[in-house]
């Protein structure tokens, strides 16, 4: 049986369009994994311009112009099955979490595609630094906090974070090599104490599930591309359509694609 990590994108993406629905951590091992975040395009450019102010949490890898539906980072793809599951928001309020949204799509959607931390998950294991929601079963904790980004014409909203615990005596390298994919989040925000960041229960994540810390683990926080889901919930646009938190497009760019000396 083929695993999840030798899976090819195209492949991924067809399993997806064929109705399977699944965190994508752990999957296509080698290929960087994408946030989707479509918008009517009156507000792409705030948008845009919040990402670019707050380019930790939204790193931008690619935009499909209105209307369109596939590009270079998924060649034979289409943007609006290939998602496990999405999530719809209207006036900032979810609406729906379908497995397509073909029913939903408009032709002056502009669909913005987002680093994602999982695109560095397999160089934290080859260093030697398990991941806890892989070995778990379960999809990547995320929490809102406390700090607000930085906001951009009508979008505004709080700093999303994923979870991992790192081993202490593993923090260091943890740092060291996510630092050097700043395309997909880049180095974390916070190690430590996750008060400090207004979390105050790390077993009740805002998205995704928790996961058991063993002992002698410190929590480690990277920005995550939710965020801008979070600015849509806050800003309350029309209409947006994102990825369901942890089940992310699955891209044909390699990991080095985004590795920096």
């Amino acid at each position: 049986m083929t695993s999840r990590a030798s899976i090819l994108p195209a492949e991924a993406r067809a399993a997806f369009r064929a109705g399977l629905v699944v965190p994508t951590s752990g999957w296509s091992r080698g290929y960087a994994q994408a946030n989707v975040l479509s918008i009517p395009r009156e507000h792409a450019f705030d948008l845009l311009l919040f990402a670019q102010r707050n380019p930790k949490p939204c790193p931008i890898l690619g935009v499909l112009e209105p209307g369109q539906t596939t590009g270079p980072l998924l060649a034979v793809g289409d943007i609006r099955t290939d998602v496990p599951r999405y999530t719809v928001y209207r006036d900032g309020e979810k609406v729906d979490d379908p497995t397509d949204i073909m029913d939903y799509w408009r032709d002056d959607l502009v669909t913005f595609l987002i680093g994602c931390s999982f695109t560095f998950e397999a160089a934290l294991q080859d260093g030697g630094i398990s991941i806890a929601h892989i070995d778990q079963g379960v999809n990547v904790p995320m929490y809102r906090t406390n700090r607000q980004c930085a906001p951009a014409g009508s979008m505004s909203g709080p700093l999303v974070v994923s979870m991992r615990p790192v081993p202490a005596a593993q923090v260091a390298d943890a740092v060291r090599i996510t630092s050097r994919y700043p395309a997909v989040h880049g180095a974390p925000v916070h190690v430590g104490n996750p008060e400090e960041l207004g979390i105050n229960d790390l077993g009740r994540p805002d998205f995704g599930e928790a996961v058991h810390i063993p002992a002698g683990h410190i929590p480690v926080f990277w920005a995550c591309g939710v965020t801008p889901q979070a600015a849509v919930m806050q800003s309350r646009p029309p209409l947006a359509i994102g990825h369901a938190p942890g089940h992310m497009l699955i891209t044909d760019a390699r990991d080095s694609d985004y590795l920096v000396p």
